[in-house]
């Protein structure tokens, strides 16, 4: 049995690991989310301005490389994954990832808003010690099924052009409103 004063502890460190939970995920999403609104801008702006074939490069290398920049600034570890990915070297899930992106596939089969689907939690990390974990989907835009709609229905040129650079893309078939995959961080506590 145990008594109030176990109760009350065991309360208390739930109250504060939810506190705790609440601030990582707030300031993640503070210093992360920003990213998602430029990568999608600059791959908006060279579709219109040069083609969908020009948006390649941006997404294989101009995207990576602002996560790689904001994520050296803050010491953590950002990354888009994918069930589908098109660069598999780059956006393989882990296990954790895996599993949340499964989830994440059905809680939009379930009707939630995918721009609404994330999760943040303490883990452990491999080291022994504790690292947060946050994700948050990407659900596909209109703009996105140029290159990752329907394979068949991509121009021959744009396809060549995206087997030449990815030459293992199994990222095609999706349609608005799909979920593409997820940003994920990890970062030390």
């Amino acid at each position: 049995m145990k008594t109030p004063l176990t109760i009350a502890l065991i309360s208390l460190s739930i109250v504060a690991h939810a506190a705790e939970l609440d601030s990582l995920l707030a300031d993640t999403r503070q210093e992360v989310l920003p990213v998602l609104p430029k990568v999608a801008g600059m791959m908006k702006q060279t579709v219109e301005s040069e083609g969908v074939a020009a948006a390649i490069p941006v997404c294989k290398e101009k995207a990576p490389a602002m996560m790689a920049e904001k994520a050296a600034a803050l010491g953590w570890k950002i990354r888009r994954v994918s069930l589908k990915p098109r660069n598999a070297e780059r956006a393989t899930p882990d296990a954790w990832e895996q599993a949340q992106l499964e989830i994440f596939d059905r809680r939009r089969a379930g009707g939630e808003d995918p721009k609404a689907i994330e999760v943040g939690e303490i883990v452990e990390a491999a080291d022994g010690g504790r690292v947060f974990r946050y994700m948050k989907a990407l659900p596909v835009a209109p703009v996105c099924v140029q290159c990752h709609g329907e394979r068949n229905a991509l121009a021959p040129e744009l396809r060549q052009a995206i087997e030449a650079a990815y030459p293992h893309d199994r990222a095609t078939g999706y349609a608005p409103g799909d979920l593409r995959g997820a940003l994920s961080v990890t970062r030390p506590l």
